[in-house]
């Protein structure tokens, strides 16, 4: 009872619209994703290549700097969804990090401790030594299952139809890594649980980089949906599906547009695992992104939306205030934002305007992250 009440006063009635929804009792969840940008720790992981972040590598990376570098991403969790959500984000997925320890550690700088966050990730064998992971709030997030299911490449002996998973009885079962391990790199990382007393599961990704051929970022596109659509049948339709992460394409992409069939229209979403994707209209019609490469704006940091926590009259260019939603669906996508604030860019030299990073022509400028955060609200009536 103490849950629910904390809430129903936390959470509820947006101040913009207080008058228009006074008689409706709301819970405003928030969900994001936020690439960490190399959180390493100082010591060395036997098979891993994370020797430029040791004390005698190439960013000569010591104790200070780590605890700097979690002290810097503490503050930033601890700010995302604040705009709307005093409690904070209810459940954050993150790249880019070594282990469970450097996850542990962030979690209890000041800025986070005392929120009670809880972690779920899995070690894999990706070559630069990088994992996903989620942090969430258990007073929000109650998770039930996860699963990691590997990245496939595709060879003659695991051809284009296996998937890194096998359905048995029903039930989706991840398979351990097999087939082309040359270049071997982060799978799908799955918290399902419920939110607001509604199934729902949350993937994390971090898609194979701007190094490697479109084809493998669609690949792993392909995976996902094929995932999605084998985790909907195994709970009979009633999930939710949130997917998020470092995808290192834009919105417009094969990867998202064929791949995983996203639509930009709210409209247009047919079944209940069609993706919703909001961020074409961010970076194509508003301009902004969340990554700047050779002073052009990237947004490879989505987070989509299944269909069926969509209202499908939904129009991006004048965002419905509450009221206007159809909540009939229960927990419904409300609103998306690049999470922005001054101190996250360079304030001057030749790269002003850029997420201030952890280092750059090898100089440490104890910053955050090549990235910003994106994050998106859900609401639900109560």
């Amino acid at each position: 009872m103490k849950r629910l009440f904390f809430v129903l006063f936390a959470l509820v009635a947006l101040a913009s619209h207080a008058s228009t929804t006074q008689q409706k009792r709301l819970a405003l969840y928030g969900v994001a994703f936020y690439n960490l940008e190399n959180l390493f720790d100082t010591i060395h992981a036997p098979g891993k290549n994370d020797y430029d972040f040791l004390p005698n590598g190439s960013y000569a990376w010591n104790g200070m700097k780590y605890q700097s570098k979690l002290k810097n991403l503490s503050h930033v969790i601890s700010l995302l969804c604040t705009d709307r959500v005093k409690a904070g984000a209810a459940i954050v997925g993150v790249s880019e990090v070594e282990n469970r320890q450097v996850l542990e550690d962030l979690i209890a700088q000041p800025a986070l401790a005392g929120r009670g966050l809880r972690i779920v990730h899995h070690d894999t064998d990706d070559r630069r030594g990088v994992d996903c992971a989620f942090l969430y709030n258990p007073r929000f997030f109650q998770l039930d299952r996860e699963l990691y299911v590997p990245y496939i490449y595709p060879t003659a002996d695991a051809p284009q139809a296996d998937l890194g998973f096998r359905v048995e009885d029903g039930h989706v079962v991840p398979l351990p890594l097999y087939g082309d391990t040359t270049h071997i790199t982060r799978g799908f990382l799955c918290a399902i649980g419920r939110m607001a007393g509604e199934p729902i599961c949350f993937i994390v990704n971090h898609w194979p980089s701007r190094g490697a051929e479109s084809p493998a970022r669609e690949r792993a596109a392909q995976q996902v949906r094929r995932l999605v659509d084998a985790l909907a049948a195994e709970y009979e339709g009633k999930m939710k599906f949130i997917v998020m992460g470092d995808l290192n394409d834009d919105p417009d992409n094969l990867s998202l547009t064929k791949g995983m069939a996203c639509k930009f229209k709210a409209s247009e979403l047919q079944g209940d695992t069609d993706f919703f994707n909001p961020w074409y209209y961010t970076l194509r019609k508003q301009g902004q992104g969340t990554l700047l490469y050779n002073n052009r704006w990237n947004l490879f940091d989505q987070i989509l939306v299944s269909a069926n926590a969509v209202d499908a009259r939904y129009n991006l260019k004048a965002p419905q205030k509450v009221a206007e939603l159809d909540l009939s669906k229960g927990l419904t996508f409300y609103q998306h934002a690049i999470f922005v604030r001054d101190f996250l860019f360079q304030q001057e030299g030749r790269y002003k305007g850029n997420p201030l990073r952890t280092h750059a022509g090898g100089t440490w400028l104890n910053g955050y992250s090549d990235h910003l955060p994106t994050q998106i609200y859900l609401v639900k009536e109560l």
